[in-house]
């Protein structure tokens, strides 16, 4: 049984091991539950007990002898076999790479807010889902306005205790947050989404953003609006830029007027987009009305104020002469990849 065990651990030296079919009949001869040591342990029960305990470490030995080859030979051979690479089809096309970009609308609204902010604005926000009393009561609209109609407004629940609850017409409801929350001086512009039941069409849409700004201090004048508002006009749209103001009414401003520019479509000669006016209206002002003032605790003897609010998707049209408000909405590739970073 020794000399068996002798000759065996020669023989499994004496294997040359190079290749995987190599490693295999190894494996089949040696190692496996039929191999050969295998058969030496199946004859120690015939060794005299005396002599069993030193056979049996042999046989131990034996096998961790030929354990060790099997695992020395693995390793060297999966480092001699080089990795295996992807199949490449050169016939096929290239993935393209797409790099995304800020949407118009936002890059817009973006220099808005640090032409504004430059100006020594402060930035507030607020809800959407708005109560009646911030959308209307508190900014002078009568009961019977006809913005309060459903034609105009999206409602979302009529008759509650609490009050109307809809989607905001406009960001003027954060204006009124700001005025009850803080004391003047207050200086902010509340960009936003606001919500309008209106006809889609390329100069109007249903839901649309907005950026409305509030002053409010001692001594301020219709003057000081005007010139808060031809400083943004400048950075924004140019040095040469063409203004009008036309009187207008606005239940929260008196006196109000709203501001057009030259059509950047047919440079005044008057086109479908600006109606055959020749001008397009960016935005509605005017000076705070002393009942807005006093519905929100301030003491119009002692302050006045102005206000502004402005179509940010209407400016982003001006600023790029897209010709139809809808295509900001449609989410289409081909036109928002003219904006890529």
């Amino acid at each position: 049984m020794e000399t068996s065990i002798i000759q065996l651990q020669q023989e499994i030296d004496l294997f040359v091991i190079s290749n995987a079919q190599e490693l295999e009949a190894f494996k089949l001869e040696f190692t496996v539950r039929k191999g050969r040591i295998a058969g030496l342990f199946a004859q120690l029960k015939n060794v005299d007990p005396a002599d069993r305990p030193r056979i049996g470490q042999l046989l131990n030995t034996l096998k961790q002898s030929a354990d060790g080859k099997v695992v020395e030979a693995e390793e060297r051979l999966a480092e001699a076999t080089p990795a295996s690479q992807p199949t490449i089809d050169i016939s096929m096309p290239g993935r393209r790479t797409y790099c995304g970009s800020e949407h118009p609308v936002q890059k817009v609204l973006g220099d808005m807010k640090r032409i504004f902010t430059a100006m020594g604005f402060g930035i507030a926000t607020g809800p959407e889902l708005e109560l009646d009393e911030y959308n209307f009561d508190l900014l002078n609209f009568p009961p019977n306005h006809p913005a309060r109609d459903m034609q105009d407004t999206f409602f979302v629940t009529r008759g509650q205790s609490e009050g109307d609850i809809l989607l905001r017409t406009h960001t003027s409801p954060v204006q009124v947050r700001v005025m009850l929350d803080q004391e003047p001086p207050i200086r902010v512009i509340c960009p936003g989404k606001v919500y309008r039941n209106e006809a889609i069409s390329a100069r109007s849409y249903c839901v649309f953003h907005q950026l409305e700004g509030l002053y409010i201090d001692k001594n301020v004048s219709f003057a000081d609006l005007k010139a808060t508002i031809y400083s943004f006009a400048r950075q924004m749209f140019g040095s040469d830029v063409k203004l009008r103001f036309r009187p207008s009414f606005f239940p929260f401003t008196e006196p109000s007027a709203e501001v057009d520019v030259t059509c950047y479509l047919c440079g005044g000669k008057g086109c479908r987009v600006c109606k055959k006016s020749g001008w397009l209206e960016i935005m509605g002002c005017g000076m705070v009305h002393p009942n807005v003032m006093r519905n929100c605790g301030i003491d119009p003897e002692k302050w006045t104020g102005y206000a502004f609010g402005m179509g940010v998707d209407r400016t982003t049209l001006l600023r790029y002469k897209i010709d139809d408000i809808r295509l900001l909405f449609e989410n289409d590739v081909r036109m928002l990849s003219q904006f890529s970073a």
